[in-house]
């Protein structure tokens, strides 16, 4: 298994996220999206290959991959390059997406 490494942003998502949650729908909608996402980091780390790859060829991002997170609408954008992976996003299903990867560092 592989650790994903979060990007600063990344995890300032992460904690945006469970607020959101917690915010509106209570501290147990918060803790459920939190263990869902690191559930979802878990497996990435098992098979970074697993991801979708769809929007990374449709913003051009290459090897830009995607996991879900179960029963949110949002998931997990990152690179799996040279046995490390690089989360560099948690975003919404809302967001504009490509605009908001149009400018993240590959290197």
């Amino acid at each position: 298994m592989t650790r994903p490494i979060l990007r600063p942003q990344a995890e300032v998502d992460l904690i945006e996220r469970a607020r959101y949650y917690r915010d509106e729908g209570g501290a147990d909608l918060g803790r459920q999206f939190f263990d869902a996402a690191i559930t979802a980091l878990d497996a990435i780390g098992r098979i970074p290959g697993a991801g979708s790859s769809r929007v990374g060829e449709v913003c051009g991002i290459d090897g830009l991959r995607v996991r879900r997170i179960t029963n949110f609408a949002c998931g997990w954008f990152y690179l799996a390059i040279d046995g490390h992976i690089d989360v560099i996003r948690l975003l919404a299903d809302a967001q504009d997406i490509a605009v908001v990867l149009a400018d993240i560092d590959q290197e």
